[in-house]
């Protein structure tokens, strides 16, 4: 038998196996559920925004150039003619079918176009944002474990709740008070800068970095607060337990004791936070997007909301959701792979 067949055979062993594993087994009973859950909540956000009073039509309708045949013409375009059952059903078929959201009746554009350029700029905001909160709040909340009771860990639960107590908003407007004082430092406003295009490729990322520093850091506070403190009060907990006293008992280093033994078993709570913080500061960001004049999602989602951009709203809010469901699934995924006693039944 060749090699190419004998790799063929592997790889065709590998794909069966996780095909009928649990794993792919709950990932499309999760994806099911997802579904199901998308449609009742758009359904839901679409009932909420045509109880509002009402609609992008009406801003048209005080321009006296005009005419009302227009207006007229413009509401038979968008489909607002039509009763709200009729026009969710029809803009539902068309994502099924097409994958079209519509179009957004203040850009006239897409809505997909808009969204695939909005959507990356969150996920990059998002993301920096999880990576510097947890790299910096895990070890202040071991540390602040360890250090139980002492100065360091009397100042950091200080920070921690003086971080919480921080609207983002606030954060952000004190930021951005900085950012004048320093300017021109730190630059506010955008993703890029004005040369942005003459860059090379490891210029174009260290300007987009700099553009992300302070709408990160005003994005992080609260969510760098609140886990540094879960972190400490979880750890706390698992030394407390027997099986750590009997690990110190038997001679281990206190650094096996806390970072093999006591940690492995506190990180379980904080992997099925990851989730809703992934959630968390992607529905959050739409302040640090506003302040900073960020070009995501969040601030597309609130400019829809104020010219009642029915399409482009409804999409933001159906993308919002999806951003969600797949946090929570990552973070299923990641605490079964951290803990294999855990079933994946018990996690619905």
């Amino acid at each position: 038998m060749t090699a190419s067949r004998v790799s063929w055979e592997s790889g065709k062993d590998s794909i069966i196996r996780f095909i009928t594993s649990d794993t792919f087994v709950y990932i499309v009973k999760r994806v099911t559920q997802a579904l199901f859950t998308l449609f009742f909540a758009s359904a839901l956000s679409f009932i909420i925004i045509q109880l509002s009073p009402g609609d992008y039509l009406d801003t048209l309708r005080q321009n006296p150039k005009i005419s009302p045949e227009r207006i007229a013409e413009l509401k038979r375009q968008f489909g607002l003619d039509k009763s709200w059952f009729e026009q969710f059903f029809l803009w539902l078929g068309r994502i099924i079918t097409r994958g079209d959201f519509g179009q957004s009746f203040v850009y006239q554009r897409s809505v997909s176009s808009l969204l695939w350029e909005r959507v990356p700029a969150t996920l990059y905001l998002a993301i920096s944002s999880l990576v510097l909160t947890w790299a910096i709040a895990i070890p202040l909340g071991i540390f602040a474990a360890v250090k139980q009771n002492r100065a360091a860990d009397r100042v950091l639960q200080v920070i921690s709740y003086a971080g919480q107590g921080f609207p983002s908003f606030v954060t952000a407007l004190i930021l951005l008070i900085f950012a004048q004082i320093t300017a021109p430092l730190f630059p506010v406003g955008g993703m890029t800068s004005i040369y942005h295009d003459e860059l090379n490729i490891f210029g174009k990322f260290i300007d987009i970095i700099w553009h992300m520093f302070l709408p990160t850091i005003a994005l992080s506070v609260t969510s760098f607060a609140g886990l540094q403190r879960i972190t400490r009060g979880e750890l706390l907990d698992v030394l407390r337990q027997d099986y750590i006293q009997t690990a110190r008992a038997k001679g281990l280093p206190e650094n096996r004791v806390i970072y093999v033994h006591a940690l492995r078993n506190a990180i379980n709570p904080l992997i099925t936070l990851l989730g809703f913080e992934l959630a968390g500061l992607l529905n959050g960001a739409f302040i640090a997007e506003y302040f900073f004049n960020w070009p995501g999602l969040g601030r597309l989602t609130l400019q829809a909301l104020q010219a009642q951009d029915l399409y482009l709203l409804m999409a933001s809010l159906v993308m919002g959701a999806v951003l969600l469901i797949i946090g929570n699934l990552i973070a299923d995924l990641l605490l079964k792979a951290a803990d294999p006693r855990i079933k994946l039944e018990d996690l619905n």
